[in-house]
C-alpha cells in the first residue's frame, strides 16, 4: 500500500470512529435523566409522596426527583452495584440501595421488602411514585409464598443463558413474585400510583418494563408454563406448586385496585435512535433505521446485519444502518462479552474485511451482560489484526469470548454505568466509494 493509500485509509478510519463515538453519545444523552424529570412530575398531593422504584438508572431518578420536590419525599429505591449516586448528588429522604443484576441477591430480596413496606397503609390523599428503567426486574425481588431466593436465583440464570426474550423471561418473573406483574400497586392501594419510566424493552410495553410491578398484567401462569416448556427449564415442586395456584394468579386490567395507577413514558429506545440519526445524517450518511423491536440470537443477527451492510456497500453511497431492540445469547459455555460484543464479532467475521464498513454495538446502560465493558468497535482490519495478534475470531464466537477477543484488539467499549438504560443501541457505516 502506498504512503498516499495508507493516509486515507488512516484519515477514514479516525473518521468512522469519531463518528461512531458521537452517535453513540448522542443515544446516551438522549435518555439521560437530565432534563426528562420535571415535566413528567405529577403535582403535590394533599397527603405523602412515596417514592419507590428499580433499575440501572433509578440513583439518578431518585436525585432528580428529589431536587425538584424537596424535602417532602420519603421512599426506598434499588439500583444495580455501581450505579448509585454520584458526588455531589443527593436523594434527600430516598434510601438508595445497592444490589446484583441481573441475578438477585439477598440485598435485593430486602429492597423489595423494603420497597413493599413503604407503601403500608398509604391512603388515597397520599401518592406513590414510582421510578423504573432498566434491570428493575432482577433488582427488585419478593417471592410469593412457598419460593426461596435460590430458587429465584436458579431460575433467572436458567432463562437468561437460555437464549429467551426479554419479555419471555419477565412473564416467568411475575408468576413467582409478589412484587412484579402488578403487586406493587396493589400493594399500594388505595393511593394513586405515578409511574415514570425509562424503557429498555422492544414495544415499550409497560407491563414488560421491570416486569410491570406498577400495572396490570395480560399473561398467565399458563403462559410462564408454557415458556419454561419452549426453553427445557425445570423447577423444583414448591415453584410448581405456586405456578399452579390460581390464588397467586397476577391482578389483570379489571382489577379495581389498579384503575388509580398511571404510566409515563420518560426515554425510549426511539429517543436514542433519533439522536444516532442526526448524528449520521449531520455527516452526510443516508440512514436506514430498523427499528427498536430487534430480538434474537446476536450472533444470528450480526450475521444478517452484515448481509443488509455488504448489499449496501454494493451501491457505492454512503449509508448508516441503524438499529436497537434486545438481543440474546443461548450459553453452553461460559466466556467474556455480551450480546452487542457477540454481534459485533459475528458481524465482523461475516462482512469478511469489507474496506467500506465500520461498526458500533455497545448497551446504553454500559453494561453488556454481566461484565464492565458495554460493546465494541468493528473496523475493516478488525479480523486481520486479531489473526496477527494471535487471535482465533470463529473460536471466540464458538466459546462466547467476544469480551477477551475485542479487549485485546483495543476496541472495546468500555464507559462505565451510564445510568440510563433504553437497551442496545448498534450502528454499521457503510462508506461510498468516494466519500470521506
Amino acid at each position: 500500500m502506498s504512503n498516499w493509500a495508507h493516509n486515507q485509509t488512516a484519515a477514514r478510519d479516525e473518521f468512522a470512529r469519531k463518528l461512531l463515538a458521537g452517535m453513540w453519545g448522542a443515544a446516551v444523552s438522549a435518555a439521560s435523566v437530565d432534563g426528562l424529570f420535571r415535566k413528567n412530575l405529577p403535582s403535590r398531593p394533599a397527603g405523602r409522596i412515596v417514592v419507590v422504584g428499580a433499575g440501572k438508572a433509578a440513583a439518578a431518578m431518585a436525585a432528580a426527583v428529589a431536587e425538584a420536590y424537596g424535602p417532602a419525599v420519603e421512599g426506598v429505591v434499588v439500583t444495580r452495584h455501581g450505579h448509585g449516586l454520584r458526588a455531589g448528588e443527593s436523594s434527600g429522604a430516598i434510601k438508595i440501595i445497592e444490589a446484583r443484576h441481573p441475578v438477585p441477591d439477598a440485598v435485593g430480596l430486602e429492597a423489595g421488602r423494603a420497597v413493599l413496606r413503604s407503601v403500608e397503609n398509604l391512603t388515597a390523599d397520599d401518592l406513590v411514585l414510582c421510578l423504573l428503567s432498566g434491570g428493575g426486574s432482577a433488582l427488585l425481588e419478593e417471592p410469593l409464598p412457598g419460593i426461596r431466593l435460590d430458587d429465584v436465583k436458579v431460575l433467572n440464570k436458567r432463562l437468561l443463558d437460555s437464549g429467551a426474550a426479554i419479555s419471555e423471561i419477565n412473564c416467568v418473573r411475575k408468576h413467582i413474585s409478589a412484587i412484579k406483574g402488578g403487586g406493587l400497586a396493589v400493594a399500594a392501594w388505595p393511593a394513586p400510583v405515578v409511574t415514570l419510566a425509562i424503557s429498555d424493552v422492544p414495544g415499550d410495553d409497560p407491563s414488560v418494563i421491570a416486569s410491570g410491578p406498577t400495572v396490570p398484567d395480560p399473561t398467565t401462569a399458563a403462559d410462564a408454563w408454557a415458556i419454561l416448556r419452549r426453553y427445557a427449564i425445570t423447577v423444583p415442586p414448591n415453584v410448581a406448586a405456586v405456578l399452579d395456584d390460581a390464588r397467586y394468579e397476577t391482578p389483570k386490567p379489571s382489577d379495581r385496585r389498579l384503575t388509580k395507577s398511571e404510566f409515563r413514558l420518560v426515554a425510549t429506545q426511539a429517543d436514542a435512535l433519533r439522536a444516532g440519526t442526526d448524528i449520521a445524517l449531520g455527516a452526510g450518511f443516508k440512514v436506514v433505521n430498523r427499528g427498536t423491536g430487534i430480538e434474537g440470537e446476536a450472533r444470528v443477527v450480526g450475521g444478517e446485519e452484515a448481509q443488509l451492510a455488504l448489499r449496501h456497500a454494493e451501491q457505492g453511497v454512503p449509508v448508516a444502518i441503524l438499529g436497537g431492540g434486545e438481543l440474546t445469547v443461548t450459553l453452553d459455555r461460559h466466556g467474556s462479552g455480551g450480546p452487542n460484543r457477540e454481534y459485533a464479532l459475528a458481524l465482523a467475521l461475516a462482512l469478511q474485511e469489507c474496506p467500506q464498513i465500520w461498526a458500533l454495538a455497545a448497551d446504553t446502560d454500559g453494561i453488556d451482560g454481566a461484565d464492565d465493558g458495554a460493546g465494541a468497535i468493528v473496523t475493516p482490519d478488525t479480523l486481520r489484526r486479531a489473526r496477527q495478534g494471535g487471535l482465533d475470531p470463529s473460536a471466540a464466537l464458538r466459546h462466547h469470548d467476544s469480551g477477551a477477543f475485542f479487549a485485546a484488539l483495543g476496541d472495546a467499549i468500555v464507559t462505565g454505568p451510564t445510568r440510563t438504560n433504553v437497551s442496545d443501541f448498534r450502528a454499521i457505516l457503510i462508506f461510498g466509494t468516494t466519500s470521506t
